[in-house]
């Protein structure tokens, strides 16, 4: 079978998940603007000049085949008024190849509200189900207690504490790793996932 990445579409009670398209751009540059999404994360704000560069990367990478080393992200809506809440992802671990990674960000005004973990279960739903990877891989700050327990409820469970990691990958050093298999997916029924 062939995934057709860039038709994608994950449906949950309150989201939408879907490839970014160039309707989204400014919106999501906007969301990118906030520094305080980025005190755990490895990034800063950007000029939209910089942005540009890395959505088209993003949109481009939809082209990439599940079976070849992939990174994809994706936007996160709301049903309810369309609005963009932020964005997850799912592809290649870059300091454990070809190990997969699942990550997320959820703009700072809708924290608190439960859409990471629904992002999350869904998108690892995704995984599992349509990618067919047969396990996935989640890091975090330890000091993030709140992404900590976003992976602890869609079902990751703690392995080890990142060290040893040198050059792009050093900032890793002192995260958390966390793993899971599709076995240990709480709550993670696929909606609905056209493709």
């Amino acid at each position: 079978m062939t995934i057709a990445i860039s038709d994608m579409r994950l449906e949950t009670k309150r989201l939408l998940i879907r490839p970014y398209d160039e309707r989204d751009f400014m919106e999501s540059f906007h969301l990118m603007q906030d520094p305080a999404l980025f005190a755990y994360l490895h990034m800063n704000v950007m000029t939209i000049e910089e942005y540009r560069g890395l959505f088209d990367w993003l949109t481009d990478s939809y082209q990439t085949p599940i079976d070849a080393p992939f990174k994809y992200s994706f936007a996160v809506r709301r049903w309810s008024d369309d609005a963009l809440l932020g964005w997850c992802g799912v592809g290649e671990l870059d300091f454990s190849a070809p190990d997969k990674e699942l990550y997320y960000l959820i703009g700072r005004e809708h924290w608190g509200s439960g859409y990471a973990t629904e992002a999350a279960s869904a998108l690892a739903a995704y995984a599992f189900e349509v990618i067919g990877l047969g396990r996935l891989h989640a890091k975090a700050d330890p000091r993030n207690s709140a992404s900590r327990k976003v992976l602890e409820k869609v079902g990751f469970r703690f392995g080890r504490v990142l060290e040893g990691l040198s050059g792009d990958d050093a900032d890793c050093n002192g995260e958390w790793m966390y793993a899971m298999t599709r076995d240990q997916l709480r709550g993670g029924e696929l909606a609905d996932a056209r493709e």
